[in-house]
């Protein structure tokens, strides 16, 4: 099947080179002519594992091509996938310009019969039909199309095993002609598929994703409580997910989500309900505990040191969680930018995100090449994210580098027995402090 997308970002990229791995005719455009030109190289402007070999594999076979102009994209296109962004605007409501731009796009070169146009951008209930109606707006010649919803459910840093291993294909369409015909382009995936109508599809995106932060916000409340009563969160969390309707999955303590999804999401939802005049208290209270929880490791350094005030603090993992470096939302942000705020001198480094990072945080910050970079000589670290590399230090050895051993790990990556036999002071989430400096001080 010939197969157009429209976005070379993230979800477009992933989904261009998927469908070329099964063996469909694929051609991806992107106005950014520095990306298109990168990608026709073999080279992945995203940070994704397995993305840039699956890339040159189909390149070098022929099945995927990339380009800046809708004319050779759009004419002789089946389908026509739109994979745009859709950030956020500043009251939360979801930024349209660019599908509204690419749906112009189409309709001014769209000549063939019988297209279907699929959005799998994330889109507010409603703008697919907006979409046709800008398409029909534009088209240069009468031709009849068709509009559909295929939201994508990937994961940073696990995109393409949830592309051919996920739970779920959802195609929303119009009619049944439009359906079968989906249901076959997406057939070689061999996973379930969920055929709905248009709307349903769009709210099924918003849905999945405002429930998965909510379980993120309730077991960091219950994190919090934890702290106050004794318990530990990683011994509640097990037991919770013991019970096979609640399951283990996002019940992992932290410092709260980010991304591009998650506030993005959770965010467009609220307003689309104030749009539709039901206040979504549920949502609200998720995103306030989110916005608080991304701030606990300040105030425990604040509790601990008293005063930071030209103090030297590391930080390990920048990016909104590992295996990526898209640091959209990230914590790490909020928590470098309010350590600058009260005087601290702020080291940092990530695995993969540091080019990322220095179009963000610019000289307000030192930049290690190697994590340990950002442990010597420091008076507190800050684990932000669970990168691989940063579990397999010790604590023992990571107290030996520092001036004062103040830990405070924002993602539990270490247990408490071995804090406990370490010359550290460690603070992490939902679980007993160990202090065994400060204590031994105090002695």
């Amino acid at each position: 099947m010939k197969i157009s997308v429209i976005g070379a970002g993230y979800a477009g990229l992933v989904t261009g080179v998927s469908f070329a791995e099964i063996s469909h005719n694929v051609t991806v455009l992107d106005i950014d002519a520095l990306r298109i030109d990168m990608l026709k190289s073999g080279r992945s402007p995203l940070y994704e594992n397995g993305l840039e070999e699956m890339l040159q594999k189909q390149l070098a076979k022929g099945n995927i091509s990339f380009t800046t102009e809708y004319d050779d994209a759009i004419p002789q296109a089946e389908v026509i996938i739109l994979a745009v962004g859709t950030p956020s605007n500043e009251d939360g409501t979801c930024n349209l310009s660019a599908i509204k731009a690419a749906a112009h796009g189409i309709g001014a070169h769209l000549t063939r019969h019988d297209t279907i146009i699929v959005t799998k951008s994330t889109v507010p209930v409603g703008t697919n039909q907006s979409i046709k109606e800008w398409i029909k707006d534009s088209l240069s010649v009468p031709v009849q199309f068709s509009i559909a919803s295929n939201p994508e459910f990937l994961r940073e840093g696990s995109a393409l095993h949830d592309t051919f291993h996920g739970d779920r294909i959802v195609i929303g369409t119009e009619c049944d002609q439009t359906a079968t015909k989906l249901e076959e382009m997406v057939k070689p995936f061999n996973i379930p598929i969920l055929h709905t109508s248009v709307e349903s599809a769009e709210m099924i995106k918003y849905a999945s994703n405002a429930f998965l932060a909510t379980k993120i916000s309730f077991i960091n409340e219950i994190a919090t409580l934890c702290e106050k009563t004794g318990g530990n969160i990683e011994d509640v969390a097990k037991g919770m997910g013991m019970d096979h309707r609640i399951g283990p999955h996002f019940l992992q303590a932290g410092i709260g989500y980010g991304g591009s999804c998650f506030p993005k999401d959770t965010n467009a939802l609220v307003q689309l309900a104030g749009n539709v005049e039901h206040p979504f208290e549920l949502l609200k209270s998720v995103i306030t505990v989110n916005t608080q929880q991304q701030k606990r490791l300040i105030t425990k350094a604040k509790t601990h040191f008293q005063s930071l005030r030209d103090k030297k603090a590391g930080i390990l993992g920048l990016s909104f969680k590992p295996n990526t470096d898209d640091m959209r939302e990230a914590a790490s942000i909020e928590i470098i930018n309010e350590l600058l705020a009260y005087g601290v001198e702020v080291t940092v480094f990530d695995p993969a995100a540091m080019t990322n990072a220095r179009s963000i945080l610019g000289n307000a910050v030192k930049y290690g090449e190697h994590c340990l970079d950002a442990i010597e000589d420091q008076d507190m670290l800050f684990i932000v994210t669970e990168w691989e590399e940063y579990k397999v230090l010790r604590l023992r050895t990571i107290a030996g580098l520092m001036n004062n051993a103040a830990i405070f790990d924002g993602r539990n990556c270490f247990t408490l027995e071995e804090a406990n036999e370490a010359p550290v002071d460690y603070y992490s989430i939902g679980r007993p402090t160990v202090l065994n400096v400060s204590n031994s001080v105090k002695k």
